[in-house]
């Protein structure tokens, strides 16, 4: 797994024409203006900061919006819930290219295109389906015991989920709040669909467009698809290590 990142890393230290007659070994002089062209220009870190923000707000959504839905799942019973339940599931089933038409004509008659909240919304939407049943299936693993208790004590429903269950649901939180930054962060076709103007491109659609504009010039595609996994692969080696911390302490949970 780390061969084709190192790969990339160093050919990225390489100017066209060595990469072209040294394709794998190492340089024969560093060429660094390749990466800190790249990290002094204002775009990349307007793109860094778009996918940020799209990926930080549909994560709060997805994750506020799931863990209600799945509570009221997990916890309670009416009329009804296998079925509502079953239709949010049969939401994996369909890819988002099936709605893509549909959702533009929606999002432009909203006037969410070259908004955020054209991309955010749509995101959280359809990460609802697995986010709700991760969480349901983790709530209904509490004891009932815990909730009986609580509602001695004077707390509410939602006093039980907010002081009780959230607390005790980390590790699937995480879970979910990874999943959820991991499938915003590497989203290509839905910003491409919703955004117009370069001022709110992501990283996805950053890479593609130097890719095509440097397609001549291998070695600085090389540099800006090594800086573009940068931000994703620090996030992720931080959160792994927060989510089996977490899932080692829930695991007692009972």
């Amino acid at each position: 797994m780390a061969v084709p990142l190192i790969y990339a890393a160093l050919s990225g230290f390489k100017s066209t024409d060595e990469l072209s007659r040294n394709p794998v070994g190492l340089p024969e002089s560093w060429v660094t203006s390749n990466y800190t062209q790249i990290l002094g220009s204002g775009d990349f870190w307007r793109l860094i900061g778009n996918s940020t923000l799209i990926a930080v707000g549909t994560t709060v959504l997805v994750v506020a919006v799931s863990a209600l839905s799945a509570f009221s799942f997990a916890r309670f019973a009416f009329r009804g819930r296998e079925v509502l339940f079953t239709l949010f599931t049969m939401g994996l089933m369909f890819p988002f290219a099936v709605a893509a038409l549909p959702l533009f004509l929606l999002l432009r008659s909203l006037g969410l295109l070259d908004n955020p909240l054209g991309v955010i919304l749509p995101q959280a939407a359809f990460g609802l389906p697995m986010t709700i049943i991760i969480l349901r299936g983790f709530f209904r693993q509490i004891p009932g015991e815990l909730e009986e208790a609580a509602t001695l004590d004077g707390c509410s429903s939602f006093g039980f989920f907010w002081r009780v269950l959230l607390p005790m649901a980390r590790p699937a939180l995480g879970t979910v709040s990874v999943l959820a930054v991991v499938a915003s962060w590497n989203n290509f076709f839905l910003p491409l669909l919703v955004f117009t103007e370069a001022q709110w491109w992501t990283l996805p659609i950053g890479v593609q467009q130097f890719q095509g504009q440097y397609s001549a010039e291998y070695a600085k595609v090389f540099a800006y698809l090594v800086l573009a996994m940068v931000p994703a692969l620090a996030f992720y080696s931080v959160a792994e290590r927060q989510l089996v911390g977490g899932l080692t302490a829930g695991a007692t949970k009972g």
